[in-house]
């Protein structure tokens, strides 16, 4: 095995014991033991397990943001919607192991490199494309931001509980996701109102 083929074996042996385990409770003896090297290998390569940790939740960052930003920059904008949900829910199921990685809390050797930057990316983009939206419709564009927090992190969540339910199929959830994004957005009210009497509170 050449010195780029173990390196890719170790990463994909890194990667399916962090997505079974979590970080803290992957050691570099079990990682070693997998691949049938010493434990010097490893730390040739990676020079640790934070190294290692790094390295794949930068490839899994990649492959994710590469497919939720391409998804954002075509097509109209209730298709944009469809493809970001279904893109995520792609990600999902073809690389189960690299998403149960990144929603986890990440150690301090990838502080960049964690799902919430990623939704911090989306969020940004999607706040863009509302905030033109919404200065068409006549509404406040300072807003977009908000309901970009809000949508982002609708698709986000139900992401992340279809990981474990796998039911009903992806395009079903992307399907009910988009009803709900794109129906709330097309009768959205310029100045809502709340519609129930709030208790007032005292001072203290």
């Amino acid at each position: 095995m050449t010195g780029t083929q173990r390196r890719e074996q170790l990463i994909e042996i890194g990667r399916a014991l962090f997505a079974e385990r979590g970080y803290e409770a992957t050691s570099i003896e079990e990682i070693a033991q997998r691949a049938h090297v010493s434990k010097p290998v490893v730390y040739e390569h990676f020079g640790g397990k934070e190294g290692l940790y790094a390295v794949v939740v930068d490839r899994e960052m990649s492959r994710l943001l590469e497919m939720v930003t391409s998804s954002l920059k075509q097509n109209r904008s209730r298709i944009r919607v469809e493809r970001v949900a279904l893109a995520l829910l792609t990600y999902v199921e073809e690389h189960t192991d690299g998403f149960r990685i990144l929603v986890r809390d990440s150690p301090v050797a990838a502080p960049d490199g964690t799902y919430s930057s990623l939704l911090n990316e989306a969020i940004g983009q999607v706040g863009h494309i509302l905030a033109g939206d919404f200065s068409r419709r006549g509404f406040n564009p300072d807003l977009a931001l908000l309901y970009a927090q809000a949508l982002v992190g609708m698709v986000s969540t139900t992401a992340t509980w279809w990981l474990d339910a796998r039911t009903p199929p992806k395009e079903v959830v992307a399907a009910h996701l988009v009803n709900l994004c794109w129906n709330g957005l097309t009768n959205l009210e310029a100045d809502p109102q709340l519609g129930t009497d709030l208790p007032r509170t005292t001072p203290q």
